[in-house]
């Protein structure tokens, strides 16, 4: 059995002394000018929050004291913690150990990894980000994107199930969820029991999300909830859903809320599942409501709030697809070398040929390259900067790597590349839904070449409000 995620972590804390544990949140715009030797905290009294430092090898980290009216000075270091490496290794090991052996049956019968979510709940891989005051593991974004880069490296199709819940729905619940409502799903959430789905697209609504069909009439009391869903991500064996639908047409996106659905309400009917060129073992359905009545305490955020809601969540989920899609290019990329250094031809390895180790360099070019813009995302995000367009570059950017080179495994391996047996020809099937779903490539070009175009420079964010500058 493969020990869970914060198991692994508390040992390693209590052998290195390390004097808080690892939920505590480990990104700050506010820090010293000298790293310390070990993580320390600091309470600012002129704020009411605490700050958690780690020790120097925090990666890419600030260590700039913020003075008033003063921009900070950045230092950058590559080097992943010790926890992160934990995280990673434990990520690896479940895919290899756990997901690997049945991935290739569960593609082609399209059968859900029920008992494999179950163990990625106990391990904690699906509410990583979430606090631990709620069940969750209390980790910081650049943890869960390496725990999404070893499991995507084997199998997407869990890997995007454990994007959704902890990308989508468990984050946009703890940011922009009530007190109850926290402490009514994210528990269930942030531990597996339950998953989550997140309900953006309709049939006549996909890159336009502000053309919602489906409506949330304000009844008083409660909403009375009308309308379809397509292309729902755990759709048939989520718990809870959240809904976008609009209440007042006349206002446009400004009229569409956020509502949090139960599966097993009246009037809620789930779909066929699709069949799929990739992530085929993944649970995706058309969802329809009909006449449900939600209370309004299962409203997110204020009257109106829903479109905003849906598209600040989908930056950070864009993230977690970044990362799947650098785990499945990076799959691919193991595979090939592996096979390129067994294979031989004309008397040599094949991976000897320049033909073939052009592809490699090309590869493992783009995949490092991928892997900056990826890290850096989620970096931005744990430091309370802005990180719109740095998600929409690393998933751009990723997405396509995945796309080309897993096209380039399979060229690799001939005409064993083209059998399910050899995994690559799944992970180039896997590849393409990384360039559509969470904001298709075009939709990303929309979004960087906008903040480009306004001069957009990124700063440091803290509830809204920019810290260390002038405004």
């Amino acid at each position: 059995m493969v020990e869970p995620l914060l198991g692994r972590l508390n040992h390693l804390f209590h052998a290195s002394q390390f004097p808080f544990p690892f939920h505590a949140r480990l990104p700050s715009p506010f820090i010293n000018s000298e790293p310390p030797s070990h993580a320390r905290k600091i309470t600012n009294t002129d704020q009411d929050f605490s700050l958690i430092l780690l020790r120097k090898t925090s990666p890419i980290a600030l260590f700039t004291r913020i003075l008033p009216n003063q921009i900070l000075i950045k230092r950058m270091f590559f080097e992943l913690t010790e926890e992160q490496l934990a995280v990673q290794q434990a990520a690896r090991d479940f895919a290899q150990n756990v997901l690997k052996p049945g991935v290739i049956e569960r593609d082609r019968e399209m059968k859900f990894p029920k008992s494999e979510v179950r163990q990625m709940g106990e391990m904690g891989f699906m509410g990583m980000m979430v606090d631990p005051e709620y069940g969750g593991g209390g980790m910081d974004t650049l943890s869960y994107v390496l725990a999404m880069e070893e499991i995507s490296k084997v199998d997407a199709s869990s890997s995007v199930i454990m994007s959704v819940n902890n990308s989508l729905v468990c984050w946009g619940l703890q940011q922009y969820g009530s007190e109850e409502q926290k402490a009514k799903y994210l528990p269930k959430l942030a531990t597996g029991e339950w998953i989550g789905s997140f309900c953006l697209s309709e049939p006549e609504a996909g890159s336009d999300a502000t053309s919602q069909r489906t409506t949330a009439v304000d009844m008083g009391d409660h909403y009375l909830l009308n309308g379809t869903k397509n292309w729902i991500t755990n759709g048939g064996t989520s718990s809870v859903h959240l809904v976008m639908a609009q209440t007042h047409p006349e206002k446009g996106h400004k009229g569409i809320n956020c509502l949090i659905v139960e599966t097993d309400w009246p009037g809620v009917v789930i779909g066929a599942k699709e069949d799929k060129l990739g992530i085929r073992a993944s649970d995706t359905h058309t969802i329809m409501y009909t006449d449900v009545k939600v209370p309004k305490e299962n409203r997110i955020g204020e009257d109106g709030f829903g479109f905003k809601f849906a598209m600040k969540t989908l930056e950070g989920g864009r993230i977690g697809i970044a990362a799947q899609a650098l785990g499945i290019a990076g799959g691919a990329y193991e595979l090939s070398l592996a096979y390129s250094k067994e294979r031989a031809a004309f008397g040599k390895p094949i991976s000897q040929h320049q033909a073939i180790a052009f592809k490699l360099a090309d590869m493992a070019t783009d995949i490092e390259a991928a892997k900056l813009l990826v890290y850096r995302a989620a970096w931005l995000k744990d430091q309370y900067m802005d990180y719109g367009t740095a998600s929409a570059m690393a998933k751009l950017f990723a997405s396509e790597t995945a796309m080309k080179h897993t096209v380039e495994a399979v060229q690799i391996h001939g005409g064993y590349g083209y059998v399910k047996e050899y995994h690559v020809e799944r992970l180039m099937r896997d590849a393409k839904i990384t360039q559509i779903y969470e904001g298709t490539s075009e939709v990303q070009r929309i979004v960087i070449s906008r903040n480009v175009l306004n001069g957009q420079l990124y700063i440091p964010i803290w509830n809204g409000k920019v810290v260390g500058m002038e405004v």
